[in-house]
């Protein structure tokens, strides 16, 4: 079963400068109880693309065409009173900033009341639900810990409250948007190890999105790779790890600090920029910045089968 499927959404920003195509033609889905990892560099893409299935992209933006079909309703066409109702019991989000996501001025008790306003339960039973939920993320006293603020928990034990938050409500699906960023490596080890140990528990699907590719590689089952807006290459993690089949997911690859095998003062970088979006370049939108690149990349490519599941927007993967 597949919990989200996205569809050929295009998603378009008014600007003084002309329409900005943040998102074009993407589509993947999220299977049930599988974790989908979205990569790809700053202006990629992923946060528009967070926003659009929420329903919270900014008043000058706007989906033009698509679908954004969750649980068999197409979001791109639910009023904000609907949608609205589907956060929090259904669809809920983990922000990389666990600063900014707690209120700082209200005890994390009765924030975690709060999230439960739709319940019919007193307030001692929802109380109990939130304890629970605390020691489920390994909150040490978790009684104790409902009448305290946000300021006396270190960061990593703000971020596992709004991961508790998060899934108060046993959602279908859980989207994280880069919730480790925040952290030092060994909490993000940690983060990283109790998200799988919940998702497995209450059996939601995760979109989990991020630009550090060890953390994609550790914890996701399947993987997209963006690039300006667009789906250059997704499958199973290993299957794109493994073979990667566009030049733009091998260069990222490369970049990563954990692959470099001697030490160096100067790291490695994809050479360019990114493509202004108001004005698409024509044939590959990545072409100005391969190495690779032919003759035939003047048109724009068509997802090509690399093997099943594993699709690649790149002329070169015919050959593989």
């Amino acid at each position: 079963m597949t919990v989200l499927a996205i569809e050929n959404l295009n998603v378009v920003f008014a600007t003084e400068g002309g329409d900005l195509h943040a998102l074009r033609d993407v589509s993947f889905k999220v299977p049930e109880q599988r974790i989908v990892g979205i990569v790809g560099e700053s202006g990629c893409g992923k946060s528009t693309l967070i926003n659009a299935i929420l329903g919270l992209l900014a008043e000058n933006g706007r989906i033009a065409s698509g679908s954004i079909s969750f649980e068999g309703e197409d979001l791109a066409h639910l009023d904000d009173k609907a949608i609205q109702d589907l956060r929090g019991p259904r669809l809920s989000t983990v922000f990389q900033d666990p600063m900014g996501a707690l209120n700082p001025v209200i005890s994390v008790g009765r924030q975690m009341r709060n999230i439960q306003y739709r319940s019919d339960l007193a307030r001692a039973e929802k109380d109990a639900r939130s304890i629970d939920m605390l020691r489920q993320v390994r909150i040490p006293d978790a009684a104790q810990a409902l009448k305290r603020y946000p300021h006396e928990f270190s960061g990593g034990m703000k971020q596992r409250i709004a991961i508790a938050m998060a899934l108060m409500m046993e959602p279908a699906l859980l989207i994280a948007d880069e919730p480790t960023t925040a952290l030092d490596a060994t909490l993000e080890v940690t983060t990283i190890e109790l998200l799988k140990d919940l998702q497995a528990e209450i059996g939601c699907s995760v979109l989990f999105i991020s630009h550090h590719l060890g953390v994609i590689a550790e914890l996701c089952d399947d993987v997209v790779v963006m690039y300006a807006g667009e789906v250059v290459e997704r499958g199973s993690t290993r299957q794109v790890f493994g073979n990667p089949s566009h030049p733009y997911t091998a260069r990222l690859l490369d970049c990563d600090p954990a692959r470099q095998s001697e030490r160096t003062r100067q790291l490695p970088t994809i050479p360019g920029e990114l493509p202004d979006l108001r004005r698409r370049p024509e044939g590959c939108i990545f072409a100005a910045r391969c190495d690779r690149r032919m003759d035939v990349c003047a048109a724009i490519p068509p997802d090509i089968e690399v093997v099943p599941g594993h699709v690649a927007r790149c002329f070169l993967a015919e050959s593989q």
